[in-house]
């Protein structure tokens, strides 16, 4: 027993001391509300001359209820490069940042800013690599926990950088249908799109994210849940013959659970995912999502 225990501890001193930085785009499982070493770099949500911080206080039903008083209009800015370098800060040899896609917003250039600003200012050997997620939401999670697993196993920095950049780009996708794109259009998010799409913003239309980083248009539908259920079938048929056994999905909603569970559980009937999460979307997501939204990502 001894012998055993002397193993364990051997191992666990191994393990560098990290730590990781998300955006607030990043959708948190229970789970990862307790991690050690954690935190959360928040973005601003802006409704006419309403705004705050889109931290653990968010109230997606409140916001949801603002922003259709308020026409659907909303707005958003990234975290200032001085509040990524502050989140760096602390006795760690590794810090791992992860943001938003750098195609939809300037997130990923202030983590990137900030790390500068920290090397300038202190002169060590803590090593800051910043992931660009190349999506949002539920990825950003499942993203999250493949960096806290690589680390907890004993991999070093460079080897989970290349890992990590790997599974983003391989081993991830990411759907969402929305009941309105009205928030993704005012606020100039929809660049990708061809301008045929923009001329149809009413009909209900499914997308995903592409290995770029931007948004891709798969199909359309005239009502959202023939769109939910077109989008579950081609998330299915395109996983269709994978071992899921050992992956994730997690569906991210705004004020929608219900329809969330449907979306799920109708991925599952041919998709086997070990592990599924239902989460409600963050202030960011919630903001672009708006009402009725619903956001997939899973792991492959």
């Amino acid at each position: 027993i001894c012998f055993i225990n002397f193993k364990i501890v051997c191992i666990r001193d191994k393990i560098m001391k990290y730590k990781i930085v998300v955006d607030s785009c990043c959708d948190l499982t229970a789970d990862m509300k307790n991690w050690d070493d954690f935190e959360i770099v928040p973005l601003t949500l802006e409704i006419g001359d309403y705004r705050i911080f889109d931290d653990e206080n968010f109230d997606q039903d409140d916001f949801i209820a603002r922003m259709k008083a308020n026409g659907g209009n909303a707005k958003s800015a990234c975290p200032a490069p001085d509040a990524f370098k502050k989140a760096y800060e602390g006795d760690y040899e590794a810090v791992f940042v992860l943001t938003i896609t750098n195609q939809l917003s300037g997130t990923y250039n202030s983590a990137l800013q900030g790390k500068m600003l920290y090397e300038e200012e202190f002169n060590d050997d803590k090593k800051i690599v910043v992931f660009d997620s190349l999506a949002t939401a539920g990825l950003e999670t499942l993203v999250a926990k493949k960096i806290k697993a690589l680390a907890e196993s004993g991999k070093n920095t460079d080897d989970i950088q290349k890992e990590i950049e790997s599974y983003i780009v391989n081993n991830t996708g990411l759907y969402f249908c929305l009941e309105s794109l009205d928030a993704l259009k005012s606020n100039g998010r929809l660049f990708a799109l061809a301008a045929k799409v923009l001329e149809k913003i009413r009909v209900k239309l499914i997308c995903k994210r592409t290995t770029q980083g931007n948004i891709s248009l798969v199909a359309q539908d005239i009502t959202l849940n023939r769109a939910m259920m077109k989008m579950s079938n081609h998330i299915a048929n395109e996983l269709e013959g994978k071992d899921l056994s050992g992956e994730t999905l997690v569906v991210s909603y705004v004020c929608c659970e219900d329809r969330a569970k449907q979306v799920a559980a109708k991925i599952c009937e041919k998709a086997k995912f070990g592990n599924v999460e239902i989460l409600k979307a963050s202030g960011l997501n919630s903001l672009y999502a708006s009402d009725g939204g619903i956001i997939v990502s899973y792991s492959f």
